[in-house]
């Protein structure tokens, strides 16, 4: 009876020996199918498009330019005021940019038109013989960007504006307010140019154009310089008022088109 155990305990284990195998190289099996797959995809990957026929290309740029008079001028204004006591400086600032706004409300510039554009308090420092810098007062700047739609007031805004309390005066520039317009007639002049630069292209190398395939577009706006017959540039309320010149603005946009070719 011992000896038929012990037998059939051998048995077990060559079948239970067998059985780890055969699962084990199934799963053998598996993981080197799964390889496979995952190499024949990347090789797939790697081919994608192999047997589309390459398509001959040529690009040509076309430039359009519009110029138009401006209608409207932008200018920053600046007080800055400075003095030993931040709080007292900050309410003197306050106090001359709100006349300021009431100044430029009564050349007719609505509230919208008037942007606060910059505050900032700038700590003045004592550097003689100290180790360490002392605080000796604080100057504060708040810039106001401006726009002015009436350009024949632009001279008196920037000449009185010294009297009502602007001490700072930068980036005068011109714009055309409401510019769509002249962008599409600036971009079909690009379109233009391009198309008759192909033809010619096409006709000097022997080819033919098949159909367009691409298109992108480049935008510039580039204000004209300022010109003032006036030297001395803002005054203080005097009998000079700044002759402001505001030229002409160019608006230019750039196209690039792709034509297929034979």
């Amino acid at each position: 009876m011992f000896e038929s155990f012990k037998t059939k305990t051998k048995e077990y284990k060559l079948f239970f020996a067998i059985f780890a195998l055969v699962v084990f190289c199934l799963f053998l099996v598996l993981i080197i199918s799964g390889i496979v797959g995952i190499i024949n995809k990347i090789k797939e990957g790697h081919y994608i498009g192999a047997n589309a026929p390459y398509a001959k290309t040529i690009s040509v740029q076309g430039q359009g330019k519009v110029y138009a008079k401006p209608d409207i001028a932008i200018v920053d204004l600046s007080v800055v005021t400075d003095g030993t006591n931040l709080k007292t400086v900050q309410d003197k600032n306050s106090a001359k940019m709100n006349k300021v706004t009431e100044f430029l409300k009564g050349f007719g510039i609505e509230e919208k038109d008037i942007k606060t554009i910059n505050y900032q308090i700038y700590p003045r420092y004592n550097y003689e013989n100290r180790v360490i810098p002392q605080i000796i007062g604080y100057e504060i700047t708040q810039a106001l960007e401006v726009k002015i739609r009436a350009l024949d007031k632009i001279g008196d805004i920037l000449d009185k504006s010294v009297s009502a309390g602007i001490n700072q005066v930068s980036s005068l520039r011109f714009w055309v307010d409401k510019d769509e317009d002249l962008k599409e007639q600036a971009r079909k002049l690009a379109i233009d140019d391009a198309k008759k630069k192909a033809d010619k292209l096409a006709s000097n190398l022997g080819i033919k154009l098949v159909k367009l395939t691409g298109f992108t577009e480049e935008t510039g706006y580039y204000p004209v310089p300022i010109y003032a017959k006036e030297a001395g540039g803002v005054g203080g309320g005097g009998e000079t008022t700044p002759n402001i010149q505001t030229g002409e603005n160019e608006i230019t946009i750039n196209v690039i088109l792709i034509y297929e070719i034979d």
